[in-house]
């Protein structure tokens, strides 16, 4: 067994004394040796605490951080030291306890282990613990980003084969083998000693479930997203569809659905001439907003009226959502139906970690399927660039891609533990052609694409990709085309941190070039646009800034020394420059949308009309305030809140689930269900704080010290625009996780998007405190709600999940409840009607039907709809 040796100067300069066939001949290391060690070198990554000691910084976030215990070990004596070890960590390293390693911030995530003077090689076989505390807490295994890479001077880097990742060969999961398991409750589950959230372990899940309503809908006459007004006629009458579908047009063009009726397909209702009779009319005297429809099935058939083709088009799909896989049938009914939201957004972030052009149609026919018309295609970052542009290459040749090239020529540095390897799929861009691709799979469905490449914080690849530029082109000899886009001043000395700790992501406000470069992006956007017939009508340019950032800039010093907007300092440089863009697009007929808080700060009167703001606070913190602020300036406000509509985050409060946590520790697809976009500060009487504490929110008039109004409710009559869903990917590393996040999440997504319930608290424009305490949320209401959720679960695990099983869609499966009852095994499942599985130690699974005597632990799991994959298993002991 490996010993943990005492990181001495005494241990170390023992090592001199060992030898061995295979250890280095010198100091210094060459290729093979380099290669065989990144082979070989063990790593291993364990979390010691989350409780704060007395080495914690007291100066730095209240004194949080917490203790991590690297663990290397080499099978072979290697007597060396002339190498170094980078990887990703997501929060600053505070301090290192240790004389044998240093490690040292890069930028952003990447940081380095450097051997010190002290440490002189690897023994066979001895463990080498490097101990370091970080900011904040750690509280999944994912935080441990993978691809840890030995470099050395001259030689090629490689990936530590022990830190990569894997893929279970039964749920279809990545997993972090080099991670050891988070196992205690104080040390390892909590964020701080008063943290209230439980584990969900198969005991508390099974307490849950077991507080679930029966459902008591008819699967044959409910979907997803839920209709306005539905009647069942000439009950227990249906209409078979399993001969397909006999269209009649009506002058509408069949263009238009074509998508709809792929949809209908591929479920097994084909077109027809001995099918069902389907009439389409469009009658734009029909009342209703865009996307209303009317449904009849009788035994005449099935006619569907609408104002506009997309209510035609919603209407085929409510037919699409009302059949099952197994009966292709739809009961005689009516349907008066039309969208709660104008707004129903998805947003897909595929600059951290790439996502292929395959996942985007995917998703965008599920969005098709739920009534989901509007994509937000997160496409430049930090961490990635991927649009081809035009007349710059190196945004594309460059900027879509990490490696460790610390000069930045070939590549972004490896930042979210991307490895070495630029091929790899993390990495990659959507050509124009293939952009184009998604904008035309997209229009016939009904949706707008929304494009975003975020500034002038959050561009960092963009920066580097202009600072490449400027380098070639200086080489050249061309000074003026070199500096034609230029992002950043060179002689700039501000010291500032991102809220990703970089140090030089942030688009010079005040130089001319910048606005240039905004300029030419969003002309080849918008031409990109219009060759695919989807006009570019909105944009979001993020709008995130970096506080503290342009001080020291000569350029931006001149610029408040002499301009004649009221500019007097650096920190009102935000603001302008967001409405210079949004002055460059209006002046292409383009409507600006970016997130609240890098929009609050800028004068109303200098912006558009129309302008779209993303809220995105915390409601526990009070997130309403800005919402509430920004919808009474009249600006369209997109309910983004981080508590529910974050897919990054977990499903569960579990290490093992993957996502960041920094708002909630739990977003299940009930607990979206339960949300209330239009009255976010009632959510207090029922919801919790991230560690699942109590809180307040207060939506008076609240009033500074000079007696100014700070915030207040929503001026009468004033609403929101819509809701959106948003798959940040820093740990969301392939496109099958990418949808394990989304899924089965999109289905109250679409629901609260489409479809207004009885059961929500009605918005008070008076102004009203809420908690828990209070009690506008009634038990009528409670009741209601946790009902329609049994329904709506009963639909998802007996409808929707096969249909996601044919599309091969993969989706989370829940885990499972379970609980040992005199001597034998209860089960139960978020989802009644998957399959569950019950595994004894060193035993098969078996099929779970009826309580089970068993004896010793016991692991439960459950199977997909359709049985081919496995949910993500739990332990349950005696």
């Amino acid at each position: 067994m490996n010993k943990i040796v005492a990181l001495s100067v005494a241990a170390s300069l023992a090592l001199m004394a060992c030898t061995d066939v295979n250890e280095t001949s010198s100091n210094t290391l060459n290729q093979s040796q380099l290669d065989q060690l990144s082979n070989s070198l063990n790593v291993e990554y364990q979390l010691i605490t989350n409780v704060a000691d007395e080495n914690c910084d007291p100066n730095r976030h209240d004194g949080a951080c917490f203790q991590l215990q690297l663990n290397l070990t080499s099978p072979e004596n290697v007597n060396s030291s002339d190498w170094e070890i980078y990887f990703s960590q997501i929060n600053p390293v505070q301090s290192v306890d240790s004389n044998l390693f240093t490690i040292e911030h890069v930028n952003g995530d990447l940081h380095k282990i450097v051997p010190t003077d002290n440490f002189t090689g690897f023994e066979a076989g001895q463990t080498y613990a490097l101990n370091y505390r970080v900011d904040f807490w750690s509280l999944s295994e994912t935080d441990a980003l993978p691809n840890y890479i030995l470099s050395a001077d001259s030689l090629e880097p490689r990936v530590i084969k022990s830190t990569q990742t894997t893929i279970d060969a039964e749920t279809g999961l990545e997993i972090y083998p080099f991670v050891k398991s988070y196992m205690s409750v104080e040390k390892h589950f909590k964020r701080t000693p008063t943290d209230q959230t439980q584990w969900a372990t198969a005991d508390v899940l099974f307490e849950r479930n077991a507080q679930m309503q029966v459902a008591n809908n008819e699967l044959q006459s409910s979907l997803i997203p839920s209709p306005t007004k539905m009647d069942v006629t000439d009950n227990g009458q249906f209409v078979d569809l399993s001969n397909g579908l006999n269209l009649t047009l009506n002058g509408v063009e069949k263009a238009n659905f074509t998508a709809a009726l792929k949809r209908l397909a591929f479920l097994g209702v084909q077109e027809s001439k001995q099918g069902v009779a389907v009439n389409l009319t469009l009658d734009e005297s029909l009342k209703g907003d865009t996307g209303s429809y009317q449904l009849t099935v009788n035994e005449q058939g099935i006619n569907i009226q609408a104002n506009d083709n997309s209510g035609l088009f919603y209407g085929l799909q409510s037919i699409a959502a009302l059949v099952s896989l197994d009966k292709l049938t739809v009961p005689h009914l009516t349907i008066e139906d039309e969208p709660h939201y104008q707004f129903r957004s998805m947003m897909v972030d595929v600059a951290r970690n790439f996502h292929s052009k395959q996942f985007i149609f995917d998703l965008l026919d599920q969005m098709a399927a739920y009534k989901l018309n509007k994509f937000h295609l997160h496409l430049g970052d930090d961490e990635a660039w991927r649009l081809e542009i035009n007349d710059l290459p190196e945004l594309t040749d460059i900027s879509s891609k990490r490696c460790l090239d610390l000069t930045e020529q070939r590549c972004l540095l490896p930042q979210l533990g991307a490895g070495v390897d630029p091929t790899s799929s993390v990495n990659g861009y959507y050509s124009k052609q293939d952009y184009k691709d998604i904008l035309q799979y997209a229009s016939e469905r009904f949706i707008q694409v929304i494009p975003s490449l975020d500034m002038p914080g959050h561009s960092r690849s963009s920066i580097v990709a202009m600072k490449a530029r400027y380098k070639k082109l200086m080489a050249q000899g061309d000074e003026q085309g070199a500096k034609q886009f230029l992002l950043h001043d060179e002689n700039d000395t501000t010291v500032y941190s991102s809220v990703q700790y970089y140090n030089d992501n942030t688009i010079n406000a005040c130089m001319e070039s910048s606005y240039d470069f905004v300029a030419k992006v969003m002309d080849e956007v918008k031409a990109m646009h219009s060759d695919a017939g989807h006009p570019l009508t909105r944009y979001h340019i993020g709008a995130d800034e970096t506080a503290g950032a342009w001080v020291e800039s000569p350029i931006c010093k001149e610029f408040i020394a002499n301009n004649d907007l009221g500019i007097t300092k650096a920190e009102e440089l935000g603001a302008y420059f967001v409405e210079r863009v949004a002055k460059i697009l209006s002046e292409r007929n383009i409507e600006t949308a970016g997130w609240n808080d890098g929009m609050m700060h800028t004068n109303v009167n200098n912006m558009p009309d129309v302008v779209q703001a993303n809220a995105w606070g915390i409601i526990y913190w009070q997130g309403h305030q800005a919402a509430h602020q920004l919808a009474n300036q009249n600006w369209e406000l997109v309910v983004s809140t981080p508590d529910v509509t974050y897919f990054d985050f977990p499903y569960e409060p579990d290490p093992k689930e993957h996502g960041y946590y920094w708002a909630s520790r739990h977003s299940n697809t009930e607990k979206l269900f339960q949300f209330m976009p239009d009255n976010l500060p009632a959510h207090a009487e029922f919801w919790l704080d991230r560690e699942d504490k109590p809180y307040s929110t207060d939506d008076t008039v609240i009033l500074d010290e000079q007696g100014n109004t700070t915030s207040g409710p929503l001026k009468s009559g004033r609403t929101f625009a819509g809701i959106q869903g948003q798959l940040w990917s820093e740990n969301t590393r392939n496109d099958d996780l990418a949808e394990y996040k989304i899924f089965p999440r999109l289905f109250a997504l679409a629901e609260r998007a489409w479809h207004k319930p009885e059961w929500v608290v009605p918005y008070s424009y008076s102004g009203k405190v809420y908690s828990q305490e209070t009690n506008n949320f009634t038990d009528k209401m409670r009741k209601n709600r946790d009902q329609q959720w049994a329904n709506f679960a009963n639909i998802i695990a007996n409808k929707e999940l096969a249909k996601l099983d044919k599309a091969e869609v993969f989706y989370r499966i829940p885990t499972v409840g379970a609980k040992i009852v005199d001597a034998k095994l209860m089960v139960n499942i978020a989802y009644p009607g998957l399959t569950i599985e019950y595994k004894l130690t060193d035993n098969q699974w078996q099929t779970w039907t009826k309580p089970v005597s068993i004896s010793g632990d016991v692991e439960v799991r459950a199977r997909s709809n359709d049985s081919k994959r496995a949910g993500r298993s739990l332990f349950l002991s005696q």
